[in-house]
């Protein structure tokens, strides 16, 4: 009441003085609310510029006293700014039945255009703060690797669900449940327009519930020519950043409906796989007579085992009385197998190898491209670079350590092989028949 007539004393105040000045009627009352009109339009400007100051001021306060990355958050997201227009815009409704006094049809469209404001600025606010806490969670450990994007738009979708029936409330004037019972006989229609929204929902859920993938961790999804790492996790996709710095986009869904790989138990094992095979030519594999096996004792990685197994065959062939003029009687060493036997002191002795987890070498199935000698085991590094220099230092090694053990590597043959073998056939022939006859072959 009071408040009321005091309006009502200033509007009245301003239009006499107008009068008094000689104005017509109608030009004081139209000069009138252009007055009150300026006069709230500079006043709505000082005290957004004044709550912003003390807001500003208040936060550095607090960022002195607490954590200063939370008002940088709340700067950066503008929260100060949307907090700030609270005041201008408490000013405006109480000026608008004085501005309009003496218009009064329009003051009840202005007000409800200012309770479609406060609706509009209290979605911003809390959808600002939404993102002030999902840039406040990144930075701790416990959700630095969590999808909190994904949930952010959760909320943030529900806020515009909820601001939208209280625009729908206030525009027609009836309960925000009339709309929600309409929406209702609508549900088919918008379960089938938000399908792909539903599903991300869903996906994203049982990702984060399931622990699948978080940020940072390196998945190979090979469908969609993904391989890299996880750079964000959203509501409807799933980003990663491939080796090649490409940007592979992944639907959230599919995450739970296909398959793919995570690398993450890797990486938190400090070790990574070695799975790759020698292939022996099979013609060179052979029995080794005595005098060979005490060549290869002079290889230091051999020297024990070699006196250990060979006295043991021995032993073996004498009790059994075998008869070694032939090497296939009774037990004999094979290059291959002390080979085999090599790689394995050897990878046992390497630096670089991860000396706590399964170490084996061990021979496949024979195939057309010779025998796999396969070794399984693991570097001690996740890194890449450094995989690839362990392994290939390994590999080095042992390609250049298979002529010690009179064995062959089997490859294909190239063309020159295969010219090389047409011209000794044709020198051969040659000194075998006559030259004219060759030439007439």
């Amino acid at each position: 009441m009071n408040t009321t007539y005091s309006q009502a004393e200033l509007s009245q105040w301003t239009y006499r003085q107008l009068l008094e000045l000689g104005l017509p009627e109608q030009a004081a009352i139209n000069i009138n609310m252009l007055l009150l009109l300026c006069a709230t339009g500079i006043l709505v400007y000082l005290a957004d510029l004044l709550s912003r100051k003390l807001l500003v001021g208040t936060l550095y306060k607090f960022a002195a006293r607490a954590n200063a990355k939370v008002s940088d958050y709340l700067v950066r997201n503008r929260v100060v700014v949307y907090l700030a227009r609270i005041v201008p815009l408490i000013i405006v409704v109480q000026a608008i039945p004085v501005v309009f006094s003496d218009f009064p049809g329009w003051v009840a469209p202005l007000l409800k255009l200012t309770d479609l404001y406060l609706i509009l600025l209290s979605i911003w606010i809390a959808r600002a703060l939404l993102r002030t806490c999902k840039d406040f969670l990144k930075t701790t450990e416990t959700f630095r690797d969590k999808p909190v994007e994904s949930f952010l738009q959760v909320l943030t979708i529900f806020l515009y669900f909820v601001g939208g029936l209280l625009i729908f409330s206030t525009l027609t004037g009836k309960d925000a449940w009339t709309f929600i019972t309409a929406m209702g006989a609508a549900s088919a229609i918008l379960m089938l327009v938000f399908k792909d929204t539903i599903m991300g929902f869903v996906a994203s859920i049982q990702v984060s519930s399931n622990d699948m993938v978080r940020i940072g961790d390196w998945v190979t999804m090979e469908k969609y020519g993904a391989d890299g790492s996880v750079i964000e996790i959203n509501l409807n996709t799933v980003k990663v950043q491939n080796f090649d710095k490409t940007i592979t986009t992944i639907p959230t869904y599919y995450l739970i409906s296909d398959s793919f790989k995570n690398w993450r138990g890797m990486q938190d094992s400090g070790g990574r796989r070695i799975k790759r095979s020698i292939y022996i030519k099979i013609s060179s594999i052979r029995y080794l007579s005595p005098e060979e096996v005490e060549g290869l004792g002079k290889i230091q990685l051999l020297q024990r085992y070699l006196q250990e197994r060979q006295a043991e065959i021995d032993r073996y062939n004498q009790e059994n009385g075998i008869d070694k003029s032939l090497l296939i009687n009774g037990r004999s060493l094979t290059n291959v197998g002390v080979f085999r036997k090599y790689i394995d002191a050897y990878l046992k002795q390497h630096p670089r190898t991860h000396k706590d987890m399964i170490m084996m070498v061990r021979q496949l199935e024979p195939t057309t491209t010779g025998m796999p000698i396969e070794l399984y085991l693991f570097a001690d590094s996740i890194v890449w670079v450094e995989y690839e220099a362990i392994m290939a230092d390994i590999f080095d090694h042992l390609l250049a350590a298979v002529k010690f053990f009179d064995l062959e590597v089997f490859e294909m043959p190239a063309a020159d092989d295969v010219r090389s073998l047409h011209l000794h056939n044709t020198a051969t022939a040659g000194l075998r028949y006559p030259v004219a006859e060759v030439i007439q072959n």
